[in-house]
């Protein structure tokens, strides 16, 4: 699990055509990892994000959790540190490392799994109270069949009752309206620029400019928010909640991220 080091991002002679699943594990080259945390700036995060993971899992009684985007390990830390019992999962390996040294500084000892979500029952064995996908990292999938897969095997890997918390950034406003973000909630850091350099209906290429004038880009998919709870229900999620930058109530134009909460049994509150 070793990074390679030096290793630059390569996105070919037209990076517009890049538009596949698989290319997500080498644009997280080592380099751009180590900035990572620069970006999302863990303080400021911890404070945006205040206690709604932690309260929506403890409000349903969830304890054994599965981070499967653990990225550098800020959403596992946080609930390791509220006592909840975490295994951590990525398919990139250099994140990996990163989250496992992150946890370490905070005294924890991060149980890692490296992962392909569209296979992640070969790898992850158990069941889970509740999977938390977090980070905008759904939106690495490319094709729908990869999407039905990875949230497929999600469901299968949580209990009967098993919850799971999906995030995803507000796709709908760029693509009908442009893009207009404050970075209030996901990314923090104050120094460092995020924003999209190409969309159409199927890529959205982000850049992410560093202090030190390094630039670095992510290919992503710009997942519709009805998309992507009509999927959720397709594969057998029962109810469907969804939020606006933590919000219950909130307009669809204003919200940076929306954060979806599905679960697999279905309760009647009549």
């Amino acid at each position: 699990m070793k990074p390679i080091a030096n290793k630059k991002q390569e996105f070919g002679e037209d990076p517009l055509t890049v538009r596949e699943t698989d290319h997500y594990v080498e644009e997280y080259v080592e380099s751009f990892v180590e900035k990572w945390d620069d970006l999302i700036d863990w303080d400021s995060r911890a404070e945006s994000e205040g206690q709604f993971f932690i309260d929506i899992l403890r409000e349903r009684g969830k304890h054994k959790i599965l981070d499967v985007a653990t990225g550098t390990g800020f959403n596992s830390v946080q609930l390791m540190k509220a006592g909840f019992d975490v295994t951590s999962v990525d398919g990139s390996a250099e994140m990996l490392s990163k989250a496992f040294t992150n946890a370490r500084d905070h005294g924890f000892v991060m149980q890692t799994v490296h992962a392909d979500w569209r296979w992640l029952n070969k790898d992850v064995h158990g069941k889970f109270d509740a999977i938390i996908c977090l980070g905008n990292s759904f939106t690495h999938l490319f094709e729908e069949r990869d999407r039905r897969r990875a949230l497929a095997e999600f469901y299968a890997a949580l209990k009967h009752d098993g919850l799971l918390i999906l995030d995803q950034r507000n796709y709908d406003a760029i693509l009908d309206k442009g893009f207009s973000s404050k970075h209030k909630y996901y990314y923090c850091g104050d120094r460092v620029t995020a924003e999209p350099e190409h969309v159409d209906d199927s890529l959205a290429r982000f850049r992410y400019e560093f202090p030190d004038k390094s630039v670095y880009h992510l290919n992503m998919f710009p997942l519709r928010k009805n998309y992507t709870r009509r999927l959720m229900h397709e594969i057998g999620f029962q109810k469907v909640e969804t939020y606006g930058d933590f919000q219950e109530t909130y307009k669809d134009a204003d919200a940076d991220f929306f954060i979806h909460v599905a679960e697999k049994t279905y309760h009647d509150e009549s």
